[in-house]
């Protein structure tokens, strides 16, 4: 009689307080037979490697050759035939080549007692293998198995194999069931991987330093944005999460390292959406004796590279839109892109902060009472243009009153030398040259101060020791972050932010 169990059997069984129950019984019989957990099976060799070595042998050749394998995996499909059986084992392997080898299980090979064990050995349990590989008559390769171990007993059943799990709540609260089930999951964090590797080989390239600065700070900084807060016991102080790492950076510039950089983790109490995630991962650099005009064309390079190393190619689609990372990066200032994309607005319109003021009230947006004309253009560039930026744009020359740690302009008052890069309708990175007059920028801190005193709970702190370190003199200088998870959302084209980390912020399951 052949028993089918390709379908998780459990999938059968409604309660899985009974699974469990079946499960533990016999992980008890294991445990008053021996060791349950044992730890000394080493594989030699992984599936996708196997695939791309033997995957176009004949099946002549392979018995010839008796190629000999050791191998272990998590057994993801089981057919149990009378005296043969086949299983699936899934390991780590599979992105350029299949990460699943079919294991070959019968009486002859290893005897009646080790394949009736096998025949209650469970889907999800991590077994492990020794045999030899040959093809079956559908050409599929596989191992005749001389030996098999239980190396690791599962509890708890693994979701129907043909739907995995479908609560997109449960993949993000459950990544572990979510790798085993999904090689689309494992697929894109791989490739998240392969993002970081390329962004780190790009700047070492570039003879750039790789650095690591507080992720707990006494004076939150190098950003707008609310802070988490914590306390330090032992120094009986207030602390706060790291917003960005700019400052410490900055610091180092000024203590002589010309190009430094940080892939950094940085905290954010702000909203959870699609795009945002409270903790988030940006690759923030900074090099000494450029500009900001330096710091695009660099970003441009280190973007395009990353997805070209990660993805095969810098042309990409994104949710169903081309996407081309391979040409020059478009560039508009505040006032081009709005031109551009709400060219029904006059200049005299745009100069008046009464008429802009009134135009925002339609998109429900409310300024600080504090906002100059710089900020109310730009808040309208945001509700305007900002989404309709697919192809890679560099918006330029920002307004200082949004700018505080930017260097000014020399040619327009007002305006900064900075920038930010939108793609897909989303900012992806932000940089300018640096402001390094030490009393420009007690003076902007300062303003910065009125403003949170306003009740701009993102308005920046004054940072003295930031100053001090600026009257020893910091070279002209240039410096950006990137944010990497947004930059894995498109190289992956992942519609959700939560889709490229593991493991997201989500409320409590309770």
């Amino acid at each position: 009689m052949t028993t089918n169990t390709e379908v998780a059997p459990d999938a059968a069984h409604p309660d899985e307080h009974s699974i469990l129950a079946e499960r533990r019984a016999k992980l008890t019989a294991i445990r008053a037979n021996g060791i349950a957990f044992p730890n000394d099976f080493r594989p030699q060799h992984k599936a996708a490697a196997l695939h791309l070595q033997y995957g176009d042998t004949d099946s002549a050749t392979l018995d010839s050759e008796a190629v000999n394998v050791v191998v272990a995996g998590r057994m993801m499909l089981k057919r149990v035939m009378g005296k043969a059986s086949f299983a699936t084992l899934q390991d780590a392997s599979g992105i350029k080549a299949d990460g699943r080898i079919q294991l070959y299980i019968s009486n002859d090979l290893i005897g009646i007692e080790a394949h009736d064990a096998f025949k209650h050995f469970d889907l999800g349990d991590i077994l492990g293998a020794e045999g030899v590989l040959f093809k079956t008559k559908t050409g599929e390769l596989s191992v005749k198995v001389t030996s098999l171990r239980l190396i690791t007993k599962s509890l708890r059943p693994l979701p129907d194999k043909f739907h995995g799990l479908a609560d997109q709540e449960m993949k993000y609260r459950q990544r572990y069931v979510d790798l085993i089930m999904s090689e689309e999951t494992r697929r894109t964090f791989k490739a998240r991987t392969a993002t970081m590797s390329s962004i780190r080989r790009f700047m070492n390239d570039h003879e750039f330093m790789e650095v690591e600065t507080p992720m707990l700070h006494s004076i939150p900084g190098g950003a707008a944005a609310k802070p988490f807060i914590t306390h330090h016991n032992a120094l009986d102080m207030q602390m706060f999460l790291r917003i960005a790492p700019e400052l410490y950076l900055k610091r180092l510039v000024v203590g002589g390292f010309d190009r430094v950089f940080e892939v950094n983790r940085n905290f954010r109490n702000e909203g959870v959406s699609p795009r945002h995630n409270p903790e988030f991962t940006m690759m923030e650099f900074y090099a000494a004796y450029v500009d900001y005009q330096w710091l695009m064309d660099f970003t441009e390079a280190v973007i395009r590279q990353a997805a070209v190393d990660a993805h095969g190619t810098a042309e990409l689609t994104y949710q169903g839109r081309a996407l081309d990372l391979s040409k020059p990066f478009r560039r508009f200032t505040i006032l081009g892109a709005i031109n551009h994309y709400a060219p029904h607005y006059s200049a005299d319109q745009l100069a008046d902060p009464d008429f802009i003021k009134a135009e925002l009230k339609k998109f429900g947006v409310k300024p600080f009472a504090t906002a100059g004309l710089g900020a109310l253009q730009l808040a309208l560039f945001e509700v305007t243009a900002e989404a309709q930026l697919w192809e890679p744009t560099y918006i330029v020359d920002y307004p200082a009153e949004v700018s505080p740690l930017a260097r000014a302009s020399d040619s327009v008052p007002g305006i900064t030398e900075r920038f930010e890069l939108f793609i897909c309708g989303r900012e992806l990175a932000n940089g300018f040259s640096e402001l390094n007059d030490p009393e420009d920028q007690a003076a902007r801190f300062q303003a910065q101060v009125a403003a949170k005193d306003a009740g701009d709970e993102e308005a920046m702190f004054y940072d003295a020791d930031y100053i001090r370190a600026l009257e020893y003199g910091m070279p002209p200088a240039g410096g950006c972050g990137i944010g990497i998870d947004r930059l894995v959302m498109l190289i992956t084209d992942s519609p959700n932010i939560r889709d490229v980390i593991l493991f997201p912020h989500l409320r409590r399951e309770d």
